[in-house]
């Protein structure tokens, strides 16, 4: 499970001219990547990263701030661009699979109290955010 993590002082996601999901205040923007091997364990251990990583103002998290996050299913972040010039998704999970993981960080994290807006599983999203710093980190579990 891999995510991309923009600190951000706002963020949304548009499908078909509707904003589906927004956060108007200083957060956190998720692009999460679901691989073909990944588990409902990896799931509750990023949500608690994503959580608790301290990349906001002062080293501090959403837990300690209450900060929103949005998260947004992003498949492409398991493109394999080593050989060639046409990534393979091999390593992508299928969606069925990958929308219950992404399903299951969401879960997991307004479970631990954290505000969560997201996208639309599978739908052409348009994502505006702008980048508090900009701070971007990658995050692995």
């Amino acid at each position: 499970m891999r995510a991309v993590v923009a600190r951000v002082t706002e963020a949304s996601v548009t499908v078909d001219g509707e904003v589906v999901g927004a956060i108007g205040e200083p957060g956190l923007l998720v692009l999460l990547g679901i691989r073909t091997d990944d588990t409902e364990e990896q799931a509750a251990t990023m949500a608690r990263k994503l959580h608790e990583l301290r990349i906001l103002r002062e080293e501090r998290s959403c837990a300690d701030t209450g900060a929103p996050l949005l998260v947004v299913s992003q498949f492409t972040l398991y493109g394999e661009t080593r050989k060639g010039r046409r990534p393979s998704w091999l390593n992508a999970a299928r969606g069925d699979i990958a929308e219950k993981l992404v399903d299951s960080v969401v879960s997991e994290l307004r479970g631990r109290g954290a505000r969560v807006a997201t996208g639309s599983f599978g739908a052409m999203m348009s994502v505006h955010s702008v980048n508090d710093g900009p701070f971007t980190v990658l995050v692995e579990v």
